[in-house]
């Protein structure tokens, strides 16, 4: 077994000893140097340790002003970030983008609003429980998601709002030998906001290299009344074009549930494990919060789509209508598509700007 593979510590090697350096960047230890954390002078925190100085909690946390990028984490590689916490306003999630680049590259392998990456994509706290994505009281966003460089890695944040607002974080990795056959994290977002009639929402396509398909968030507003997850999933890969290898059996399906996540009757159940869920289900208040909304996670840990040269991911989105005929839906449905390929990969699709990511 590599040294690299040890790194992922499952409980079967975590007693295995390795030559890999832990480091970890905050804003109290701004590049993870050794034996440069907590000496800040100035930062969110100096107020609040007038009376006890420098080493006691002076820069806890970083402003990020309106309309700015950050740059939070430079990592000279080879390495590998293991965990991410972060946390900030919910307010603020679906304006604030995270990117990540690897190896010096021109565009980002990452470009996700703050809270779909962290499967809460709806400016409202919910709790996630799974192995890659922890999400905890009251906002504490984990990342598990293993991604490794071999050069650099880059974390950078973009406010895209008008207001200035304070963010917490904390990067964990090691500096160590990555193995040949090891690829590269990415993660994308998409929007169908309405879905066209008769259309089927894209979570990614334009994947082009050797891969696998690692994992799929989905927060899902219904614009009917009635039953919204007949629709399949789809995988295109390497030469499909009119008709997918994998086609799943219905939305609900696919997240792990069975008869319209209903349990108990009349109601949607909500679950996090570890690799599947619904954690949030948002009712109706009967007045200004009309519709009906959803969050779902589908991690691919323990069944990776592995692709050779080219993946596309497509989801329908079907409810009933008379005559027990299905009807196409006009909803607004976001997804994040994460997986792992070989390096150059293809750039994303350009973010819609403002109003188009804001949560209406």
């Amino acid at each position: 077994m590599s040294e690299f593979n040890g790194l992922g510590m499952g409980l079967g090697n975590l007693s295995r000893l390795s030559n890999a350096q832990t480091r970890s960047i905050s804003a109290e230890n701004v590049d993870g140097a050794k034996g440069k954390g907590g000496m800040a002078t100035e930062g969110t925190g100096a107020n609040c340790a007038r009376d006890l100085g420098q080493g006691w909690k002076v820069s806890p946390s970083i402003d990020i002003e309106a309309n700015k990028t950050y740059v939070i984490a430079e990592i000279k590689g080879p390495g590998v970030i293991q965990h991410m916490w972060m946390t900030c306003f919910p307010a603020h999630w679906r304006s604030l983008i995270i990117r990540m680049y690897w190896d010096g590259e021109e565009h980002p392998s990452v470009e996700v609003p703050f809270g779909d990456f962290f499967c809460n994509g709806w400016n409202e706290r919910c709790n996630v429980n799974s192995l890659p994505i922890a999400v905890n009281p009251a906002g504490g966003m984990n990342s598990y998601w293993e991604m490794p460089f071999r050069k650099s890695a880059k974390i950078a944040v973009e406010n895209i709002s008008k207001e200035t607002f304070p963010l917490y974080y904390q990067i964990d990795y090691s500096l160590t030998t990555i193995p040949n056959d090891v690829a590269y994290f990415h993660a994308q977002w998409r929007r169908s906001n309405p879905l066209p009639y008769k259309e089927v929402h894209t979570i990614v396509d334009g994947i082009k290299g050797k891969g696998h398909y690692v994992g799929t968030y989905m927060a899902w507003q219904v614009n009917n009344n009635g039953w919204w997850g007949e629709g399949e999933i789809k995988f295109y890969m390497d030469g499909d074009v009119d008709y997918p290898t994998i086609c799943g059996t219905g939305t609900e399906d696919y997240f792990g549930g069975a008869w319209n996540f209903e349990q108990p009757k009349g109601e949607y159940g909500t679950f996090s494990t570890a690799y599947l869920g619904m954690p949030q289900v948002i009712k109706p208040d009967g007045l200004y919060q009309a519709n009906q909304r959803f969050g779902m996670y589908r991690w691919h840990i323990m069944d990776p789509i592995r692709f050779e040269e080219e993946l596309k991911v497509t989801i329908q989105a079907l409810g009933w209508r008379s005559g027990g005929r299905y009807l196409p839906l006009q909803d607004d449905i976001s997804s994040v598509a994460y997986w792992y390929q070989t390096a150059p990969h293809q750039p994303f699709p350009s973010l819609p700007d403002k109003d188009g990511l804001e949560i209406i």
